[in-house]
Formats: C-alpha cells, structure tokens, sequence
C-alpha cells in the first residue's frame, strides 16, 4: 500500500427522491432558503413549505444526491400532459469528498435530463432556473440538445421610485377610452384571454408555451393566484385597464408578496391594440406608487434577453439589472415534425408545483 496515496473520495449516489423523506431534505431547502434571500431577496419559506408536502407524500418526481448517507442535493420536475418542467436544482458546497456544489447539482441534471428524454410521454421540457447564474448550467442542457435563453433579473428600489406625473396620467386615462383599477376575481378569464393574444408570436411563449392558448394562461393564472411558488399574490398591488366601450381588458399587471418588504411582477401586459401610449410604463408607475405608499422597499421583474423594448420600457421606470439566469426549452423530434394540434394544446392540466422557482 502506498503511504502516499491519496484516499478515495466517497461515491455520490444519485437516487429515486420519491424514497426520501421531507425531513430528510430539510438542511438542504433551508440552505437554500438562505441563498434566495442573499441573491434576490426572496423569501423562500412558502415556496419551500408546499414541497415538504410533496415530499411528503412521496410523489414528486426528482432525484436527490446522497454521501455517505447524507443529502447533498436534490432535483425535481412536474409533468403537465406530455410536457416536463424541471422546478429546480440545488446541492449543498460542503461535500465531505470534494464534490463542488455546481458538480452535484450537474450530476443531478444529467440524471433528470436522461430520464425525461426517454420517457415516451414527455415531448417538451421547459426550465427557468432563477437561482442560478446565466451560463452556469447552460453547457449541459446545450449538449442535451436544449435551446438555451438568457433572462434578466431586474429591480426598483421603491424608496427612491419617482411617481410626481402618475396621479395625472392616471386622470387622463378616461380621454383614452380607458379605466384603471385593481384586480378582481372576475378578471381571472379575461386575462386569460389577454395574455394568450398579447404574447402571440412573442420569444417569451416559446419559452412558456402556457401563453400559447387560452387555456394555458388560465393555468398560468391559477398557479400564480393561488399558489406559493412565485409569492403570495396581492391583489391590491394589481391593476388592470378597461376599455370604456367594451369593458374589454386592455392591460394588466399582476404583483406578488415574496418578501415582507419585496414584491414581483409576475405578469404585464398590454392588448395589442392599446400599445404605444404609454399604459405598460402607467401600469407599473401605478404598481411602484401602491407598493412604496404600503411600505415595501423593493419591486422586481424578469425580462429575456433580446427583448429589447421591454428591457428600455423597465430601465425608464427606474428598474436596474440584478442577476441574469438561463430558460431551457427542448421539443422531442417527433413533436417537432407533428402539426399543432389546437385540442392537444388545450388538453394539459396545471400543477402548483411547476411555478415553485419558475419566474414569470
């Protein structure tokens, strides 16, 4: 034996996470919890609260990586008819044999990617992972055979946000043909409608295909309205316009709590027929003005990159970029090949879960 050798380092077994306990993974998620805190000021605890449930029940699919008995990391994903979504990935930074924290969680991925590329079922698989930074996994899905999109992490501080003109914008609103004011439970299938003909040829409904039909909007809206995965929706915080005439919605934009002082834009939009003048930049100045009056210190939004006159429409409103992260999309070849079937792409059913560390 050689006195020199250096010791062997501990395998990393990579196992079934629907075996594993919610205790189990606790230390991980709550490590976690903190990192969401430090990069993007989020609190990660609701989010966190509704996959212990999952876990819980053990059906929830993922993997998790494991030495000597330890819980290193952990992947999962949803399935919404014959697509995938990989909600996230995270590993712990002190493994005892050396494994680095992006190692483990590419091991994961790898595991999941495989897996779901040769499901015969899964003909899609989407992922938005906000936690980490661009580029920092884009090689791997790269090589899966994934399209990979940068995305912009943005936000307002609310305490410095300038809203002297928005009181006047929003008196002038009726000469537009317009009325402004919050949401309602009764906007819920009229936005649905709204976001599927805004978002019509849009980059961002080849990343979501949620905003390709009515449907799938409606879906969008319900995870985001009652479930935790991208904050506590607050429905005071958000507004939409009306048309006069028709009473039709012409804008909207949707906030969320995720943090006592921290709110997310998790929806705007504007009717194609009312762009131009000016009601995305009003929608927001409304939201930024509601939000400081009620004491929250900060507003954030995404944006993908490319999308330049978004990104201008933000930047004039006072929001600077913060982090930027990576959205994946792959499409089986034999989806690609298929003609769009309208009743297919109407057919899936949501699950809360794949809003849980997917931004909007």
């Amino acid at each position: 034996m050689n006195a020199f050798a250096q010791p062997e380092m501990p395998p990393l077994e990579i196992l079934d996470l629907r075996h594993f306990s919610a205790s189990s993974l606790r230390p991980v998620l709550e490590a976690e919890n903190s990192v969401w805190g430090e990069r993007l000021d989020w609190d990660y605890r609701a989010s966190i609260r509704l996959l212990l449930q999952y876990l819980d029940a053990r059906v929830l699919p993922g993997f998790v990586a494991v030495e000597n008995g330890r819980v290193l990391g952990y992947t999962f994903c949803v399935y919404e008819d014959r697509k995938a979504v990989i909600g996230d990935v995270f590993a712990l930074d002190d493994s005892e044999g050396g494994y680095t924290q992006t190692e483990i969680e590419t091991t994961l991925l790898e595991h999941l990617i495989a897996l779901l590329q040769n499901s015969p079922g899964v003909e899609r698989i989407e992922s938005q992972l906000l936690l980490h930074p661009h580029a920092l996994h884009a090689a791997l899905f790269r090589a899966s055979g994934f399209s990979v999109y940068r995305r912009i992490f943005m936000d307002l501080d609310l305490r410095a946000v300038n809203v002297r003109n928005t009181a006047e914008r929003v008196k002038r609103l009726p000469e537009q043909g317009f009325e402004l004011r919050t949401w309602q439970d009764s906007d819920f299938q009229p936005a649905g409608s709204l976001i599927a003909h805004a978002y019509e040829g849009h980059l961002d409904s080849t990343i979501n295909d949620q905003y390709r039909s009515v449907s799938g909007s409606l879906r969008f809206l319900h995870n985001i309205i009652r479930f935790p995965g991208c904050g506590v929706f607050d429905a005071q915080a958000s507004h939409v316009l009306v048309s006069r005439g028709t009473g039709a919605l012409a804008g909207l934009v949707l906030c969320s709590r995720v943090r006592d002082d921290v709110q997310h834009v998790t929806q705007l939009c504007i009717a194609a027929r009312a762009r131009g003048s000016g009601l995305g930049t009003l929608l927001l100045e409304v939201a930024g003005r509601s939000l400081a009056g009620r004491g929250f210190a900060k507003l954030s939004l995404t944006v993908t990159g490319g999308n330049d006159r978004a990104a201008a429409l933000y930047t004039r409103v006072g929001f600077r970029d913060q982090h930027s992260f990576d959205a994946m999309v792959w499409t089986s070849l034999r989806a690609a090949q298929a003609p769009t079937s309208p009743s297919k792409a109407e057919a899936g059913r949501g699950s809360s879960l794949a809003h849980v560390a997917e931004p909007r």
